[in-house]
């Protein structure tokens, strides 16, 4: 019997709702549904889906405050679709926790491909069970060896600094979603250097000189323009 990925829409819209589920089922997912807050939470701890798709304007809570609850016990992949399009608002769902954030209006090959990101980096292998990274990342031309803390392109060694190669490994364990700003700063240089952008620039620009052909067109690291960072997917 083949065994489905289950995707837990919450959405008030019922139209919206609907096309959710047509997409999902044409594409092999099991689909449940929910159109308010408190159900959607009720389903998220009783089903534990393998994916949450999040609207943040409910009827009777803001899907901020769904996020928050489901951070503080579980990590399943969240993707929040949202008409509401401002920068803050990315940045706080991301910071939250989310996994992606989607901008309504969207199309359907959008979806589809953040959803496979999402699950794909839930299923990740790159943390040993003392919690630190291990194994090899792999994306076209470059390689991350978390055992050896190395990375190269093309085979060649790029002779990262030690905090040149944390922010690569960081966001190579992260492949696919972005990084915001102050998540970087912070698991890198400590809660005291908060907001303290310059520092993270400089070093992203010595990483791209390092890492990318043509640092202006790169291929590995995306800037998410005024939220973050994103890597590339893994091979």
């Amino acid at each position: 019997m083949e065994i489905r990925d289950r995707i837990l829409i919450v959405e008030d819209d019922k139209s919206i709702r609907n096309f959710f589920r047509a997409i999902l089922e044409a594409n092999h997912y099991d689909v449940i549904m929910a159109n308010t807050g408190t159900e959607a939470y009720s389903l998220i701890t009783s089903q534990c889906p393998d994916l949450v798709i999040l609207d943040l304007g409910l009827p009777d809570m803001d899907g901020m405050n769904i996020l928050k609850k489901v951070r503080e016990w579980s990590g399943m992949p969240i993707i929040v679709v949202s008409a509401r399009s401002h920068e803050k608002d990315k940045v706080e769902a991301l910071d939250l926790g989310a996994d992606d954030y989607i901008t309504k209006p969207f199309g359907s090959s959008e979806l589809l491909a953040r959803i496979r990101t999402a699950i794909r980096h839930s299923r990740s292998t790159y943390v040993n069970p003392e919690g630190g990274l291990t194994g090899v990342f792999s994306a076209g031309g470059l390689m991350i060896d978390y055992d050896k803390h190395r990375a190269y392109v093309d085979g060649q060694d790029a002779n990262l600094t030690q905090n040149e190669f944390k922010l690569v490994s960081l966001l190579g364990k992260y492949a696919g979603k972005v990084l915001t700003y102050d998540f970087l700063i912070k698991e890198i240089w400590g809660p005291n250097m908060e907001n303290n952008n310059r520092i993270l620039r400089v070093n992203m620009a010595n990483i791209r000189r390092k890492l990318e052909k043509n640092p202006a067109q790169p291929r590995y690291i995306f800037t998410e323009v005024g939220v973050g960072y994103r890597m590339i997917d893994p091979d």
